[in-house]
């Protein structure tokens, strides 16, 4: 019973404060993650109970998003549904392609997408010189082609997917940003709900651990959301930042593994 509650004092306030990261900008598991392995939580156990918390708190984030009507369904359901095939492509993929080279491309691409960011003024507001709308066949297409891309980086190497799916939304598809990401939260649940399934059937998931979890994370998706939704861009760039420093950490300690 001392070890549960180690363990529980170690993940909850990471498993809060991931989830609140998730919320307004993605990738809240480079912070839960390491909170479960660092609690004693065996490798495969660990991502899944990660993953079944995770997922809780992503369906509250999803449902107040889609209660301000952020999410457009249209663009939203079809980028989830290939972003599912494309997890499943990207799984495939990872035995054929060397990891290390996406490392040392992401390693590379980082620093420019900050700055790219970091300069975009108009990111989370209505453009005034706008580009003429796309159809919407065409809009659905291209989300079709993020969900796969962004689906299959999910599957093949994982980190950040939230916050890839809102930057595609809003640079390819020119949405505001707070559509950008309720669409994001929607395919990101979809992609949750499919792994959590999988780690449920192997029996990969600690429930003593992942139902506190659950509930502290829950809190925080809520917190964060309501953050996001209400102080859009200016809250997102600086968690945004965050998120990129932890992936890059990430990346370069497990190029040294």
């Amino acid at each position: 019973m001392e070890a549960l509650w180690i363990k529980l004092l170690i993940v909850c306030p990471l498993a809060f404060v991931g989830a609140v990261v998730d919320a307004i900008a993605g990738g809240g598991g480079l912070i839960t993650l390491p909170a479960y392995l660092l609690a004693g939580l065996p490798a495969q156990a660990a991502v899944g109970t990660n993953k079944f918390s995770a997922s809780f708190a992503a369906a509250v984030s999803a449902f107040r998003f889609t209660k301000e009507k952020t999410v457009q369904f249209f663009v939203a359901l079809p980028a989830a549904f290939f972003a599912l095939a494309g997890s499943m492509l990207g799984s495939h993929l990872l035995t054929a392609i060397d990891e290390q080279v996406v490392r040392i491309l992401f390693l590379l691409l980082l620093p420019l997408m900050v700055v790219v960011l970091l300069h975009s003024k108009k990111l989370g507001m209505q453009q005034a010189e706008e580009r003429a709308q796309s159809s919407r066949a065409k809009t659905v297409v291209i989300a079709c082609v993020i969900g796969m891309i962004i689906g299959g980086y999910d599957g093949f190497f994982g980190p950040g997917t939230g916050m890839f799916l809102t930057l595609a939304f809003t640079f390819f598809l020119h949405l505001k940003l707070r559509n950008a990401m309720g669409n994001a939260k929607i395919v990101n649940l979809a992609s949750n709900l499919a792994a959590l399934a999988v780690f449920l059937l192997e029996g990969r998931v600690i429930f003593a651990v992942g139902i506190p979890a659950a509930v502290c994370g829950m809190l925080g998706s809520f917190i964060g959301a309501r953050l996001a939704l209400k102080n859009g861009a200016k809250v997102f760039k600086p968690v945004f930042v965050l998120v990129f420093a932890l992936l890059t950490v990430k990346i370069i300690t497990d190029s040294f593994k």
